[in-house]
C-alpha cells in the first residue's frame, strides 16, 4: 500500500436512510482515523439495493482506494453486500473454509450455552452457513464479538475492500484491529495541521482571488472558507483558513494574513487546530 492511500467509507441500510437509524459510523470512522494521523477522504450512503451496491462498488474496485463498507453481510433477504461483491468482481459466491469453521465453532457455543446438542445439518444452522459465503479470492476479517467474519477483497485496479458488519460493537473493533495491522506503516502521513481566522463582514467573492493564490502557491495546502450570517458573537463573517503539511501550513498561513490586511479586511481571533 503506497503511502499516498486514500481512505473511503461505504454505509449500508435502508434503516439509515429512512432515519430509523441514525447512523454513528462516520463519526467513529473519522476519529478511528484522525487518532492514527490518517484521514478519510469520501464517504457514501447506500440502501439495500442490490444493483445500486453492486454499482458502487465496481466503481470502487475500478480504483486504488481502501474502503471500509458496512453493512448488508448477513444473510437475510435484506442482505445483498456479499452478492454485490462477487457481481462487481465478476466472481461468484463460495463458502470460506475459515468462515466455515468459525461459524461452526459459535453454532456449537451457542448450542451449549442453551444445552442443546449442535446439529450441524439442521435447517437453521446450514442458513448459518450462508454468512460465510464470499466472493472467491477473499479473505477473512477476524470478528472478535462473535467470532463470525468479515471479508475483504481486492480490485483490479489496486483497490482494497473491507467489508465489516453493520452492528457498531462488531464493526469498529475489526476496523481499528485493520488500521493498525495492515495499515501501521501509514500512520501519521494523513494528519493535517489548521491555521484560520476569523475575518468580519468579508465577502467570498472579494476573498476568492487570495484563496486561489495562496493554492496555487504553497503546494499541498488547501484554503478553506466557512461563512456565517448569525453567528451570536461574530455576526456575518467567514472562517478562513489553510490546512496541510505543518511546515506548508505555517508559510501559507502567514501569506493569507498579509494578504488579508492588503485588501483591508477586518480581523477577528485566529485559530489553531
Amino acid at each position: 500500500m503506497n503511502a499516498a492511500a486514500r481512505f473511503g467509507l461505504i454505509i449500508i441500510g435502508d434503516e439509515i436512510l429512512s432515519g430509523k437509524r441514525q447512523d454513528k459510523h462516520l463519526g467513529k470512522v473519522i476519529e478511528l482515523l484522525q487518532a492514527r494521523g490518517l484521514a478519510l477522504a469520501w464517504a457514501r450512503y447506500l440502501g439495500d439495493d442490490r444493483a445500486l451496491i453492486t454499482e458502487a462498488l465496481r466503481q470502487v474496485f475500478a480504483g486504488s482506494d481502501v474502503v471500509f463498507s458496512t453493512g448488508g453481510i448477513g444473510a437475510t433477504p435484506d442482505d445483498h453486500t456479499r452478492q454485490a461483491a462477487a457481481a462487481a468482481l465478476g466472481v461468484e459466491l463460495a463458502l470460506h473454509p475459515e468462515a466455515k469453521v468459525l461459524i461452526e465453532q459459535r453454532m456449537r457455543e451457542v448450542a451449549a450455552e442453551q444445552g442443546v446438542p449442535f446439529e450441524p445439518d439442521r435447517p437453521d444452522n446450514l442458513q448459518r452457513l450462508q454468512m460465510g459465503m464470499f466472493p472467491q479470492g477473499a479473505r477473512i476479517i477476524p470478528n472478535p464479538y462473535n467470532r463470525i467474519p468479515g471479508f475483504t477483497c481486492l480490485g483490479p485496479g489496486g483497490a482494497v475492500v473491507h467489508f465489516v458488519p453493520g452492528f457498531p460493537v462488531m464493526a469498529w473493533p475489526m476496523i481499528e484491529a485493520l488500521l493498525d495491522t495492515e495499515y501501521a506503516h501509514l500512520h501519521g502521513r494523513g494528519r493535517q495541521h489548521e491555521r484560520s481566522v476569523i475575518v468580519l463582514r468579508a465577502l467570498e467573492a472579494t476573498l476568492t482571488p487570495l484563496m486561489e493564490r495562496i493554492e496555487a502557491q504553497f503546494d499541498g495546502v488547501k484554503v478553506f472558507s466557512l461563512p456565517s450570517v448569525d453567528h451570536p458573537e461574530y455576526g456575518r463573517h467567514i472562517e478562513l483558513g489553510v490546512k496541510g503539511p505543518a511546515e506548508a501550513v505555517e508559510a501559507a498561513y502567514r501569506e493569507l494574513l498579509q494578504g488579508l490586511q492588503a485588501l483591508g479586511q477586518t480581523l477577528g481571533p485566529e485559530l489553531v487546530r
